[in-house]
Order: structure tokens, then C-alpha cells, then sequence
């Protein structure tokens, strides 16, 4: 266990993932957040950009060429950036977590398919280790580099995992998952999409096939038969992903009470939920505005061994800033759950 402060710095650290990223690592024991930059918004305070953050720190942002040397560097650039200077920023920390794409996927063929261009750096792609810790936490904890996850792929990750780790998923079968996104998954920069008249009080369908977070579920769960469809709705944060599946004739649902408890009894941000009653019988991503859970839940009939599988996440949290200091908590030897209690708000 470490026992003095971690000096932790954040590149890009204005969008809503930085932002997160910030918020918790102002509350963590055991780290400083030392320097923030945003190219944009140079010498303003964090809380002129993160209003939430009023009061609670005088961390101006600085430029990136102002960044020194540090414990632990967070990178929370758009997609493509972090790998153009990434033996940069390795100069200036001996530990990175990346928030962006860049180092996600191992395959450079996959990569190049899911992202329309070569990557700038190939060689730097194996030291990262894929940042979801329910599938990667020994790894973490030897790791000098972590990459970030897809808000999309974790869902459909956690969703899916029981089943592949059981091997109840009927292979012959293909795996659709449904993903209902808030509108917080687009960022922080304006567009006609998110313009208030055309964005509020829509159910926009914005990528039906070939959804970019499909190469990581087929990269960590092994599977060629999985196809994301994604669809924003009315609500800010969360993740809503509805996994439709057909398992090995036979299966019968003590063996899914099984998959699932032994996947996750002993996670500390995910829980199981599949209540006979009430309104939150099943996982639903509201309640988990803030925090860094994952709500697991199923559904099975049995007669047809079609199974709805379903995960429920907050996409800035569980889906990019939570999972992001999860890791970096694995990786410093903290405890794993600091700085990440918070249990969400209801109503809300």
C-alpha cells in the first residue's frame, strides 16, 4: 500500500470525461491532482468549465507543454491524439491510463477496420492493458499502462461475460445487442445533433451496424457473433445495453443464476439486480448518474433458450472516468473501491 500522495495530472482535461476524472480524483486520500491542461481554456479554473467543481479546488488549466513530470497521467484527448505523442507523455509518468480508443484494440487489422485509418504508434499497443478490471485486474496490478474501455463495450461486456465464461451461449446463434445511450456519449462540443429543438424528445437511431466498441466485445469475450446497434434517447448519463441471445439447448436458470453469481460475487461495482417486483426489477441506468456501479440483470425463457441479458452503467463513470481510477487504483496498489463509493442518487 502506498502511503504518501501521488502527484496525478490530467491532459484534456475539459470534456466530460475529464472532467469526471478530476471531480473524483479531488476526493481521492491518497493522490493530488496537480495539473490539468485544455488548450481552449488556458488559465481559467476548472470550475469555470466544471461548475460542480466550484469550491472545491483553485487548479487552473495550463497548457499541455506546461505538464511536468508526475506519479500518474490521465489522457483524455479525442480519439487519434494520445497515440500521435505517447512516448511524450511516457516521458513525463511512469504510469498512463488513456481514456480514448487509441490503445484499446492489440490487433492492428482490427483496428484499422473498426477505425478507418493505420495507428500512429503499433509498437506501444501491447503495453497497455485493456482497462475493464472485472476482466484484466491481475494484469492491472503489474500495469505501467492501461488503456480506457468503450461506455458501449462495457455494457455489452458485462452483460455478456457469465454467459461466455459459462459457455451457455448457443454459438450457431447470432448475439444482438440493443444499446439505448444518453446524450452525453456525443461530448461536450455543440453540433445540429445535440441542438436542443432536434435532440430533446428524440429516439435517434445514429449507428445501426458496425459500431466501432464491436471490436472490443469480439476482442475480450472471443466472440464473431456479436452485432451493436446504438440509439440515443431523452436522458444525459447512462447506458442501457439489451443483449438478445439464444444459449445451449438444456440450459435451465439455476445454471444462469450460477454464470452470473460466479462471474460477479465478488466485483464491487457490479451488482446482480432481478427483482420479481417493483419498478427497478430490472437494471436501469438513472439511479447510477454519478457513481461507478454496473447493474446486471437477465431475463429467460426457457421453452425457446432466448435469454436477455441486460447491463446498466453510467457512460461517463463505469463506462470512462470511474473504470479509468479503478485502474489506477489496481495499478498504484490502493485499495480499488477508493474514491469511487459514491452510490448514485434517487430519485433523480
Amino acid at each position: 500500500m502506498v502511503n504518501f500522495k501521488m502527484k496525478v495530472s490530467i491532459i484534456g482535461g475539459s470534456g466530460y470525461a475529464g472532467g469526471e476524472v478530476a471531480r473524483i480524483l479531488l476526493s481521492h486520500p491518497q493522490v493530488e491532482l496537480a495539473q490539468v491542461t485544455s488548450e481552449s481554456h488556458v488559465g481559467e479554473y476548472l470550475y469555470n468549465v466544471h461548475p460542480n467543481l466550484r469550491g472545491r479546488t483553485k487548479v487552473q488549466f495550463t497548457t499541455p507543454d506546461q505538464i511536468v513530470a508526475c506519479d500518474v497521467l490521465f489522457l483524455a484527448l479525442p480519439h487519434g491524439e494520445a497515440q500521435k505523442q505517447i512516448e511524450h507523455y511516457a516521458s513525463l509518468a511512469p504510469r498512463i491510463v488513456d481514456l480514448s480508443a487509441d490503445f484499446r484494440l492489440h490487433d492492428m487489422g482490427a483496428y484499422k477496420k473498426w477505425y478507418g485509418e493505420e495507428h500512429h504508434a503499433p509498437n506501444w499497443v501491447s503495453k497497455f492493458v485493456y482497462g475493464l478490471p472485472e476482466l484484466h485486474r491481475a494484469e492491472m496490478k503489474d500495469a505501467k499502462y492501461i488503456s480506457g474501455v468503450g461506455c458501449n463495450a462495457t455494457a455489452s461486456n458485462l452483460a455478456l461475460l457469465p454467459l461466455v465464461r459459462a459457455n451457455l451461449l448457443d454459438p450457431s446463434r447470432p448475439i444482438v445487442v440493443d444499446i439505448k445511450v444518453g446524450s452525453s456519449e456525443g461530448g461536450n462540443s455543440p453540433s445540429l445533433a445535440s441542438h436542443h429543438p432536434e435532440r430533446s424528445g428524440s429516439v435517434r437511431t445514429f449507428s445501426a451496424v458496425g459500431h466501432r466498441h464491436t471490436g472490443e466485445v469480439e476482442q475480450e469475450l472471443g466472440l464473431t457473433n456479436v452485432f451493436l446497434s446504438i440509439t440515443s434517447i431523452e436522458m444525459v448519463r447512462g447506458v442501457l445495453a439489451t443483449a438478445h441471445c439464444f444459449l445451449k439447448p438444456g440450459t435451465a436458470e439455476k445454471d444462469l443464476w450460477r454464470a452470473y453469481r460466479g462471474a460477479y460475487k465478488d466485483e464491487p461495482f457490479v451488482r446482480i439486480v432481478k427483482d420479481k417486483t417493483g419498478i427497478y426489477r430490472y437494471p436501469e441506468p438513472k439511479i447510477l448518474s454519478g457513481s461507478n456501479y454496473a447493474d446486471v440483470g437477465f431475463e429467460y425463457d426457457e421453452s425457446t433458450c432466448r435469454l436477455v441479458s441486460l447491463c446498466a452503467i453510467d457512460n461517463l463513470m463505469k463506462g470512462a472516468a470511474g473504470s479509468a481510477v479503478q485502474a489506477m487504483n489496481l495499478m498504484c496498489g490502493f485499495e480499488e473501491t477508493v474514491g469511487l463509493e459514491f452510490a448514485g442518487l434517487h430519485p433523480i
